[in-house]
């Protein structure tokens, strides 16, 4: 297997960076909090946005879902047919920060998000990973 270059970004614990580094590859967190993972020195913290301009071979990513979530869209419309604009305005910085890692020139990224509410017409999703397919015993979709 050829050893990657691999950014995961929005990832303070180290949970992946770790599992990585464990298969051989060259793995770096990174979050603009301090690392929890134990290994400062793979942990980039910082804005992520400038990492995107350097050459990885894999980029992996957590951005934040909360105000894009479809679990979230009772906040967005806390009365019936009334759009919470504070709220829709926070949606749609957290969409652009979704979209440079999905438009990041890098041939292999993946970005764990739930499902979005639909006002936001973020990119349809390549996959849906449920809890139980992982020995956990819930669902988080129907």
């Amino acid at each position: 297997m050829k050893q990657m270059k691999i950014l995961v970004a929005c990832e303070e614990s180290q949970a992946v960076t770790i599992e990585l580094r464990k298969l051989g590859h060259e793995a770096y967190s990174c979050d603009i909090v301090e690392c929890s993972g134990g290994h400062p020195e793979w942990h980039l913290q910082q804005d992520v946005i400038p990492l995107l301009k350097e050459k990885w071979d894999m980029i992996i990513a957590f951005p934040p879902c909360t105000y894009l979530s479809n679990a979230g869209a009772c906040r967005l419309y806390p009365t019936k047919g009334n759009l919470d604009m504070d709220r829709y305005r926070e949606g749609l910085k957290a969409k652009e920060f979704f979209m440079a890692f999905y438009n990041a020139d890098c041939e292999r990224i993946a970005i764990e998000n739930p499902v979005s509410s639909r006002v936001f017409e973020m990119p349809q999703h390549t996959q849906e990973i449920q809890p139980w397919e992982h020995g956990h015993p819930f669902s988080k979709k129907n």
